[in-house]
């Protein structure tokens, strides 16, 4: 159940624009605020943000922005909607390619903006555009012998996947090349102590699997679902 913060944030993100009103026009928008909010994000880290430092990138109060994002939580949700923003479209022919796209997308998203991952897994109140992810995965779900609560949970577990990977490869478009670069003198100088792990870096490098964590987790949790509806397709359940 959402929190009072919660509430608000939804309220923000759900509500219908009001009609136009006479009088001069609103200084600022939404999509304005989480410009600027998302830009101190993107150089400073997300500990960065506040409104205060919001509304002096936008050459105006605090006190001002509360008539648009009534707190921070508002703020928060603001800002991870629109860097999420829309899933693209499936590509492949099977639930399977479907959500291996979804997972590779939603992986590539939260990347190129890599604060979105403290934001998406505090809890919080889905906006527009996050809800547009849950639709699409859902979709590549329909007709699958999985209860409601399962292609939830499935979801849940490719995003947690993808968006876990994320929080350690931020920075790094080959984090495990660089780790067992990193730890090349250390396994060298101590391979009688951690023979397998020598042996499991060096094999991964001549066989160039490193860097493969994404798709191999994301073809295992789907390989498992696969495994459950043969075996339901077998019991008639």
């Amino acid at each position: 159940m959402a929190d009072q913060d919660d509430s608000a944030a939804a309220g923000v993100l759900w509500s219908t624009p009001a009609p136009a009103r006479r009088g001069p026009k609103p200084k600022h928008t939404l999509d304005g605020i989480a410009e600027a909010a998302s830009a101190i994000a993107d150089a400073e880290g997300l500990e960065a943000v506040t409104m205060q430092r919001v509304a002096q990138r936008l050459g105006t109060t605090k006190m001002a922005l509360y008539r648009y994002v009534p707190g921070r939580a508002d703020l928060d949700a603001v800002i991870l909607d629109r860097a999420l923003g829309a899933p693209p479209a499936h590509s492949g022919t099977t639930w399977q390619d479907a959500l291996t796209d979804w997972s590779r997308a939603l992986y590539a998203r939260a990347l190129e903006r890599p604060w979105t991952v403290e934001l998406a897994q505090r809890p919080h109140v889905p906006g527009p555009e996050e809800l547009s992810w849950y639709e699409r995965g859902l979709e590549a779900t329909d007709g699958l012998a999985l209860t409601a609560g399962e292609r939830l949970d499935l979801l849940a577990l490719l995003s947690g996947h993808a968006l876990s990977l994320v929080r350690q490869q931020a920075g790094s478009s080959t984090p495990e090349e660089e780790l067992a670069s990193q730890l090349g003198p250390v396994l060298a100088a101590r391979a009688d102590r951690y023979p397998r792990a020598v042996a499991a870096f060096a094999e991964a490098g001549r066989e160039g699997s490193r860097d493969d964590a994404l798709l191999f987790g994301v073809r295992r949790i789907l390989a498992g679902v696969a495994a459950l509806l043969e075996e339901r397709r077998g019991t008639g359940d």
